[in-house]
């Protein structure tokens, strides 16, 4: 039977890289009694295969029914000793509980002073990294060694010992609360996207301020700080406040810049503050920075003293290739931007095992509204499809909703009248299903729906009156996320003025720069 292409074990081995793949046979032959052992068998075995076929591994002879089970657990955990011991995946962190380890097991030698000598170290090397909970644990552990042996001057020794540990506590509990706070927040936007009216912004605004701690500026490090940017930032995002996503994701990206060792150890930070940056100033419709910080963002990223592994790669794929195309859509320039859908397709395939389906369905969006600019109305239909049969997104309900609505004027566009109707029922009860109506949702439709009704004469008069009935949304407080989706706007004066839909959008795009 040929198991699920998501089976941990068979991921894992596909992800590893030639050298890890060395590392670890090197790793295996350290003992000579270990050459011929099974889990190097089966690990040889998935590593040439193209799925994992459990009865071809037993047919084969690798291992027994009932013992396949245990092998696999034990292939896995013996490939992540493995890639531990990799320089490539050591860092600080790894570093500083290496240490902590170490003063374990000479304190339980009986070794306390030279435990103490190492803690100290390390734990110095913790605070200048703000690694804070491992600093907290090697006090803790210091404090155990002193209360129990007598060392150096105890009296003393006690007050700093205490001192550290408040301190370390009170920063830790401090970074907890805005980690839950930023956490809870932007689980909230995954599923709920932004505000829909006076009474969701009031009840997310009080949830906000209630959970938000109360802070010494003067006592906050690279870590609080960063946190409470992440938190105000996804506040702002739900509440649809785009400047004040754009002020808070610089002020993430701007202590990085300010403190380049913590860009080292946190990459993946790094990477994502950019990414809301590149995303707010998208929003903003600046164009001028956009172009600007993504070209600072891959010059850092490229640098040889960054970090390198795959979960770096993946991230630095979408995020790279998310605002390249956000730029084309920002200057209208669509048939410019058409030779990312290769690449993207190409990375998409390349890291399908370690890219969730929300965030490739993104990607198919942006290739479909990439389409929809260039005229291309089938090839949009094809990307968006792929979003909306997808049975399994469960997260960003908004996406789902303006794919139909999407679908629809594509649909329109292409001629294709004779599945439109059925289109537009569809797309009705899905959003009626999901609660999630719009007025800029509910013109489009009901002008969709009366088309055939219309006389071509006629056709004019009626996308001008319906760009006056959505303008007076393109500012509003809850309605404006219609327009981050799909220019609407651009759309409906391309068929009032019989010009191309990215024409429109240049046109647009270099009156912004005057």
């Amino acid at each position: 039977m040929t198991t699920d292409q998501k089976d941990p074990l068979f991921v894992l081995v596909k992800s590893l890289s030639k050298s890890e793949k060395r590392q670890f046979k090197v790793y295996v032959g350290r003992l000579g009694v270990n050459t011929d052992s099974k889990f190097l068998a089966l690990f040889n075995h998935l590593d040439k295969s193209d799925a994992l076929d459990e009865e071809l591994i037993i047919k084969r002879g690798i291992v027994k029914k009932q013992q396949l089970s245990n092998l696999k657990a034990h292939l896995y955990k013996q490939i992540l000793i493995s890639l531990r011991l990799s320089p490539l995946h050591q860092n600080v962190r790894s570093q500083i509980r290496e240490q902590l380890d170490f003063a374990s097991i000479l304190y339980h030698k009986g070794l306390y002073k030279q435990s103490l000598k190492i803690l100290e170290k390390a734990k110095t090397q913790a605070k200048e990294n703000e690694e804070h909970n491992i600093a907290y644990e090697i006090v803790e552990l210091e404090k155990i060694i002193e209360t129990q042996y007598i060392t150096r001057s105890i009296n003393s020794r006690a007050d700093e010992l205490t001192v550290e540990a408040k301190m370390l506590s009170m920063k830790n509990v401090l970074t907890s609360k805005l980690s839950n706070l930023s956490l809870q927040l932007y689980g909230l936007m995954l599923k709920s996207g932004y505000v829909r009216n006076d009474k969701e912004h009031t009840i997310i605004t009080n949830y906000f301020n209630s959970k938000l701690p109360t802070y010494d500026w003067g006592l906050l490090g690279f870590r609080e700080k960063l946190w409470l940017y992440k938190a105000h930032l996804w506040y702002s995002f739900i509440i649809q406040d785009f400047l004040s996503c754009y002020k808070y994701s610089k002020k993430w990206v701007d202590l990085f810049y300010e403190s380049p060792k913590m860009m080292i150890q946190n990459p993946v930070f790094f990477l994502r503050g950019n990414h809301y940056l590149l995303e707010s100033l998208y929003l903003i419709k600046d164009k001028t920075q956009l172009k600007s910080t993504l070209t600072r963002f891959e010059e850092s990223i490229t640098r040889d003293t960054f970090p390198k592994d795959d979960n770096i790669e993946v991230l630095s794929f979408q995020f790279i290739y998310n605002n390249r195309l956000n730029i084309h859509f920002l200057e209208g320039t669509f048939e410019e931007g058409e030779y990312l859908v290769k690449e993207i397709l190409q990375g998409i395939e390349s890291y399908k095992n370690r890219i969730d389906d929300h965030h490739i369905m993104v990607l198919y969006y942006k290739i479909g509204c990439l389409y929809f600019g260039m005229g291309n109305h089938k090839k949009c239909i094809e990307y968006l499809n792929k979003i909306i049969n997808n049975r399994s997104l469960k997260m960003r309900e908004d996406l789902m909703c303006f794919s139909r609505v999407l679908s629809l004027v594509a649909h329109y566009e292409a001629g294709m009248d004779y599945r439109l109707e059925n289109q537009l029922k569809k797309t009705y009860r899905f959003l009626i299903k999901m609660n999630d109506l719009h007025e800029v949702q509910k013109e489009m439709i009901k002008f969709l729906k009366n088309l055939g009704d219309i006389y071509p004469h006629q056709i004019k008069d009626e996308f001008k009156k319906l760009h006056k009935t959505l303008k007076q949304y393109e500012n509003h407080p809850y309605e404006k996320r219609s327009f981050l989706y799909l220019d609407i706007l651009s759309w409906l004066e391309s068929n009032i003025y019989n010009r191309p839909v990215a024409a429109i959008i240049k046109e647009k795009s270099q009156k912004l720069m005057r």
